[in-house]
């Protein structure tokens, strides 16, 4: 069975409506009984699938997310950064993507950052002049940032399926992280000056400031927690996630925004969402391990090596395989159905896997973005009762600005390895 038929019956499987999950596995199923493999290696692969210490971390920062959003924290960090910002030109748009940065260090999701910060953003916005085009392409962008800053959930996976320290590759979505923030603050600011009478607020007073601020330390504070108790090494990424979720629901518990009925739905949401992804973690493990049996990586390798003898021929294949694959996958699915194939190939190459890691993600940013599954334009959708055309035209230069960033780390890998390996 070659490589181009195993990815036609994965396309037809997805084309048919299975989902992700079990389109993996079911093809891994019959991949393994071709070749007369015990179908009792099945069972054994679901239970390997997600004995990782290190994906125990995955519910509890979605845990900790949940428990945040319930209690109000992206209001919070949205009017104390604007409160500094907002009578800046196009200070509304600065102070929502400085939002979505702020909550993504904290969650590490890209759609609960989009669906947090544009519940507080659109109305904002919108009722201040900014077209809704504008803002809804900018909360869809800036919801990416989720997934780049860390703690960062794709990143986690990244690393389990590479086994690189997830600490390293932490510390080298920070900078490229704070570059694609800068970026899309210059796009307000641009289109602040391009439009006559862009809205702007009167600058508020230092108590007014002072007021506001205080609202977000906790946020903020247990952003530093996380970040800086993983930088300086005091705990392990998942040490990080089980204190951030605890710290979550006491911060917002002693401060009056959680309930037994919200803790419970927390709970209740961040189950939901890990089984889901558990279940693509199964059945990805399962398909990566019968390709493997049937030698594809290594077939792909043969063939990338004679074809390529630069890595910016080859990642420049990889950049417009995953765009194309991005418009019917999301993105941890995406992730988990190329880098264990890719791996072989980037070894071979000599690629650095940390470096390849941030490029990676954020070439997985372009599938939450894009039609027909971007997860982060439904997310918008549903939140603004907008029209998916409407959302899909505003995104346009943000998509962009995107390329930009995967252009400057490419370009300057020290943007990703100062911080890791500096």
């Amino acid at each position: 069975m070659s490589a181009w038929w195993v990815v036609a019956a994965l396309l037809a499987l997805l084309a048919a409506g299975v989902p992700v999950a079990f389109a993996f596995a079911l093809l891994a199923a019959v991949m393994l009984w071709w070749i007369d493999i015990p179908m009792i290696s099945i069972p054994l692969g679901l239970i390997e699938g997600i004995d990782s210490f290190v994906l125990l971390s995955v519910p509890l920062f979605l845990l900790m997310s949940n428990v945040l959003l319930r209690g109000g924290m992206g209001r919070d960090l949205f009017a104390a950064v604007q409160s500094w910002v907002g009578h800046w030109p196009g200070g509304l748009g600065v102070a929502t993507i400085l939002s979505c940065a702020l909550f993504s260090a904290i969650c590490g999701s890209s759609v609960a950052t989009a669906a947090t910060i544009g519940n507080v953003a659109i109305g904002e916005m919108t009722s201040r002049g900014y077209p809704k085009r504008f803002v809804y392409g900018l909360l869809a962008a800036g919801g990416t940032l989720g997934v780049l800053i860390p703690p960062s959930i794709p990143l986690i996976i990244y690393g389990a399926i590479t086994e690189e320290s997830i600490v390293e590759l932490f510390l080298a979505g920070i900078v490229p992280g704070l570059v694609l923030t800068g970026l899309f603050m210059l796009a307000c600011l641009v289109h602040a000056f391009t439009r006559h009478g862009a809205p702007r607020l009167a600058p508020q007073s230092l108590k007014q400031r002072w007021r506001a601020s205080r609202g977000a330390l906790p946020a903020l504070g247990l952003a530093v927690l996380i970040v800086g108790g993983i930088y300086t090494g005091a705990f392990t990424p998942t040490e990080a996630a089980g204190i951030g979720a605890v710290a979550a629901v006491l911060l917002v518990g002693l401060m009056g925004r959680l309930n037994w009925a919200d803790l419970r739905q927390a709970v209740l949401d961040s189950f939901r969402t890990t089984v889901t992804l558990f279940l693509i973690i199964i059945g990805a493990k399962l398909f990566g391990h019968a390709v493997a049996l049937y030698d594809i990586p290594q077939q792909i390798t043969t063939q990338i090596t004679a074809t390529f003898t630069t890595p910016l021929g080859f990642l420049l294949v990889v950049a417009l395989v995953v765009l194309v694959v991005g418009l019917f996958l999301e993105s941890v699915s995406l992730l988990l159905l190329m880098v264990p194939i890719l791996l072989p190939s980037l070894l071979g190459m000599g690629i650095d896997l940390v470096w390849f890691g941030i490029l990676f993600v954020i070439m997985i940013e372009f599938a939450l973005i894009t039609p027909p599954v971007g997860m982060n334009l439904f997310v918008l959708q549903a939140v603004a009762g907008a029209r998916m055309g409407e959302i899909v035209r505003g995104v346009v230069p943000f998509f962009a600005l995107m390329v930009v960033a995967l252009i400057l780390v490419y370009l300057f890998p020290a943007l990703a390895l100062w911080l890791a390996k500096g």
